[in-house]
């Protein structure tokens, strides 16, 4: 089983993709803005992690943060974020983008993903905002997306197991089912286990002090204090953690 189960590792530094590689990731989603939930990397993260590693890059693409319910100007700028992915060497990208009552945009979804051509394209957790999964679940088949990653509507996929395992029944092989949030060593096998999915999508971080010696601690640069003294950084050994808690688990 272990074999054919891929896990991606969500980044959004040199370091952390590095760090990824090392502990066995399969994969990496390359990210800016994580604490955000992710937005599009520029081109030079992308250009630079790319020459670092050697295991599939795919990149956000997410103009900004907040719903998936964008405008034409925003749509233009995917688009080119699209065009730039490929350029750099990108193996896939991941999207999202619904319609204000909640359905995938299917037309300009489909847009996307012809675009990324011949790229893997990803549907990310706006899948799980929608207004019903397994309608969303036909209209990301119809768009020609390859996998779609969700938790099962839930905050935290252990929470939607069940709701998992149906979504990998209905796709019947048509569209790969990638399981996340919340997954660590501790719950891999059984999420694997419970809903039959052969792709985790996982963050694996650690909070690294900053080495800064002098702080002004008066200033806050964010919307959370003291956050410019510390950041999370993917470990390594959570990274092979996870995935020798898969391997094992089959033996």
């Amino acid at each position: 089983m272990a074999d054919s189960v891929t896990i991606e590792i969500c980044v959004d530094s040199v370091e952390s993709a590095l760090a990824a590689q090392r502990g066995g990731a399969h994969r990496i989603e390359l990210c800016s803005g994580l604490v955000e939930g992710g937005t599009t990397p520029s081109s030079g993260l992308i250009s630079t992690v790319r020459s670092c590693i050697s295991i599939p890059v795919y990149v956000m693409i997410r103009p900004r943060n907040g719903d998936f319910l964008y405008g034409q100007e925003d749509f233009e700028i995917m688009k080119q974020d699209v065009l730039t992915a490929k350029q750099l060497g990108a193996d896939g990208v991941v999207l999202g983008i619904l319609r204000e009552d909640g359905r995938v945009d299917v037309e300009r979804a489909g847009r996307l993903a012809q675009m990324a051509r011949p790229l893997k394209v990803t549907f990310h957790r706006a899948f799980d905002m929608s207004r019903d999964l397994g309608e969303s679940l036909d209209a990301l088949i119809a768009a020609n997306v390859d996998r779609v990653l969700t938790s099962g509507g839930e905050q935290k996929v252990e929470d939607a197991l069940p709701a998992v395992a149906s979504l990998v029944k209905k796709a019947a092989g048509r569209i790969s089912i990638m399981a996340g949030s919340g997954i660590t060593e501790r719950n891999a096998h059984h999420v694997i286990e419970a809903t039959g999915v052969r792709e985790l999508h996982a963050s694996a971080t650690a909070s690294v002090a900053s080495a800064m010696e002098h702080r002004n601690e008066k200033i806050a640069m964010g919307a959370v204090r003291g956050r410019e003294y510390q950041r999370p950084v993917v470990s390594e050994e959570k990274v092979r953690h996870l995935v020798t808690s898969v391997v094992n688990a089959s033996l």
